[in-house]
This record gives structure tokens, C-alpha cells and sequence, in this order.
């Protein structure tokens, strides 16, 4: 990595007061990590530097033809003063998965953790130290070669920015769901496994819809049928039955959440079974009403956990369990928090100290 130019960070006053309440995506880190790819040279080394504006010509081809992909991690405050990066190794590999599928140059995986680990090393002071607060990483690639043909770029520019996080609290807000009959996310075959711009640039119609019903988010349906539940928005779902957790299958269709992930894992210290096994909205429903599921909750990097309170369909509503947040999502969430932050021990070995 070459070293960095510095155009002067905040004050340190300035940085301190944005950090008590930073919000989620609207505050910036005074750097970023920018790398090029060209079809003859492959990738060149990548820069730290002041976190600055692109100049992209009209014809860069992501403007065009969607050739863009992005991750979400994130950094956490420890409590011996380092900062720690959770799962950067899974957040690679799936970026390389992304590139693949959108015909895109695979950045190596040692390549994408210098990255993140070298923004979160120089923008270390922008990580909040309070519990359930983080510091969000967004590396990206665009296609960025000047062409107008329909076809792969020939020329990338990959980046990492980053944002102070608002907390993921013990006390996270219910949201409701709108169960969408006729837009899909994803199907057989396509993109829904990997995270690209289209996937939610296509949702939002949807989640327009969802607004008008008073509802939070997207539960989007398989495109065959339209009955079984896939996902939420940017996140994966869960069912509470009992001691047992069941979540959907990775269909094809699904994004493999790294949080998910770390919910199947965690699961099991906390005796709970895990099952991956298809959910339609007619055993959601039906599970909800008779007392069989008691609990539902969203995960992802963004949200860590969301209880779900309601959902909603064209035809009516129900409540899950009273409404509230449960005491197995609350669980989750904390033991999730706990790792994070240093107050349990890291047993899967998901941290990686800067």
C-alpha cells in the first residue's frame, strides 16, 4: 500500500461531538482506499488517501450496464484500545464471489483485507467506543472504462470508504413487513446470491409499496410460486419455535448473510437447534397464530438484529408473539454484541485485530 497523502483530518472536537450520534450512512472518515484494475496490467497497488470526490466521464460504463458491486463490514472498538474487524475473510471470499458472477475481475483476498484493515488503521479515531455503535466499511467496484459497447469493461476501480454506525441496541425497535405479491427479488439462475447494485436499485418500487401499507421493509416471496419467504431487504430471517431456529435454505436465490451465518453458529451455545428448511407465508402465518412461532427477527451486518413485530399481506395482518422484541432474539443479539465488543470470548476466531 503507498503511503498516504494527507489533506487534514477533522478536528479532533469536530470528530468527537459527529461520534455521539453518528446516524448510518450520512458521516464519512476523513480517508479512503482506491485500486485499479486494466485488462493488460491486472491490479495495480492500491492507495490510502484523503477521501475525495470521483470524476467519472458520462460513458463510464457502470452508468450503463450495471457493473457494480459492493460489500458491508464492519470494525469494532475493543477494549485493550484495538479496533477488530469482524469476518473480513468471509466479507472477501463473497466479494470474489460477486466479481465472478458479474464477470468482473476477483480482487485475492489478501489484497481486500490490506484494504479495509489499512482504512480502519488510519481512520482508526473515527471507530465509536460505545456498545452496539461501529465503524461501517463499503468496499466497491464499478466498471470504469470510458465505452458505450454491451459488453465486460475492461478497466475497474475498486474503493473502500467508511462511516461512524448508530447503534444496534439491546432494545431494537419491532419493524413490520410487507409480504409483496407481485414483485419478485430473485430467481433461479440470477443474481440473488450475490450483492450487486441492481439486486436494490430493483427493490425499491416494492419497497414504496411497502411504505404506503406503514411497513419497514420487503418479505420477498420465491419468483416460482410466490409462497415461500426468501429474505428481507439486505437481510436474512428467522423463525423462533420454541428452543428450535429455522431460517430459509441457501436456494440459490438467498444472500449467504454473514450474519446469518454467525446466528447458526452462535445458536448452539445458547441450546437452541437450527434448522434450514423452507417457510411459506401460509406456515409463517399459521405458526404465528397458533402459538407455534413466537418470535421472528431480520439479520444483517447493517442491522445486526431486528425483531420483527408484524406482518402485513394484501390480505390482512398478523402479530408475532406480542408484538415486541423476544427473549431468544434479545439473546442473539447480545451474545452477537458481546463478541463484537470484546465481552465474551471469540471462540470461532471471527476477529481480526488492527
Amino acid at each position: 500500500m503507498t503511503a498516504p497523502e494527507h489533506a487534514g483530518p477533522r478536528p479532533a472536537e469536530e470528530r468527537e461531538a459527529l461520534l455521539r450520534m453518528p446516524g448510518f450512512g450520512s458521516l464519512w472518515s476523513d480517508h479512503m482506499v482506491t485500486a485499479r484494475w486494466t485488462a493488460g496490467d491486472g491490479w495495480q497497488p492500491a492507495r490510502t488517501g484523503p477521501l475525495a470526490a470521483f470524476s467519472l466521464h458520462p460513458a463510464t460504463m457502470a452508468f450503463h450496464y450495471g457493473q457494480t458491486i459492493f460489500e458491508g463490514l464492519k470494525a469494532f472498538w475493543r477494549p485493550d484500545g484495538q479496533r477488530a474487524l469482524f469476518r473480513p475473510g468471509d466479507h472477501a471470499r463473497r466479494f470474489a464471489r460477486s466479481a465472478r458472477r458479474m464477470a468482473m475481475p476477483e480482487l485475492p483476498a489478501d489484497a481486500f483485507l490490506a484494504a479495509v484493515a489499512a482504512l480502519t488503521r488510519i481512520d482508526r479515531e473515527w471507530v465509536p467506543q460505545a456498545r452496539g455503535h461501529s465503524f461501517y466499511l463499503r468496499p466497491f467496484m464499478i466498471a470504469s472504462e470510458t465505452h458505450l459497447s454491451n459488453r465486460p469493461a475492461e478497466e475497474y476501480l475498486f474503493a473502500v470508504i467508511g462511516s461512524p454506525a448508530r447503534p444496534a441496541t439491546a432494545e431494537p425497535a419491532p419493524i413490520r413487513l410487507w409480504a409483496s405479491p407481485e414483485y419478485v427479488r430473485a430467481a433461479d439462475g440470477g443474481t440473488g446470491t450475490i450483492k450487486c447494485g441492481g439486486n436494490y436499485g430493483g427493490s425499491y418500487l416494492a419497497q414504496r409499496e411497502a411504505a404506503e401499507h406503514g411497513c419497514h421493509q420487503v418479505v420477498w416471496l420465491d419468483a416460482r410460486e410466490r409462497r415461500y419467504v426468501e429474505e428481507v431487504g439486505g437481510s436474512n430471517l428467522f423463525f423462533v419455535e420454541g428452543d428450535r431456529l429455522v431460517t430459509p435454505p441457501l436456494s440459490g436465490t438467498l444472500l449467504a448473510g454473514v450474519t446469518r451465518d454467525s446466528i447458526l453458529r452462535l445458536a448452539g451455545r445458547l441450546g437452541l437447534a437450527v434448522a434450514e428448511a423452507p417457510v411459506t407465508l401460509e406456515d409463517w402465518e399459521r405458526g404465528c397464530r397458533d402459538g407455534r412461532i413466537t418470535e421472528t427477527f431480520a439479520c444483517g451486518t447493517a442491522r445486526a438484529v431486528a425483531p420483527v413485530g408484524h406482518a402485513v399481506t394484501p390480505d390482512g395482518e398478523w402479530a408475532i408473539g406480542d408484538g415486541g422484541t423476544g427473549p431468544v432474539t434479545r439473546r442473539l443479539l447480545n451474545a452477537l454484541l458481546d463478541i463484537h465488543y470484546g465481552h465474551a470470548p471469540d471462540d470461532f476466531g471471527w476477529l481480526h485485530t488492527v
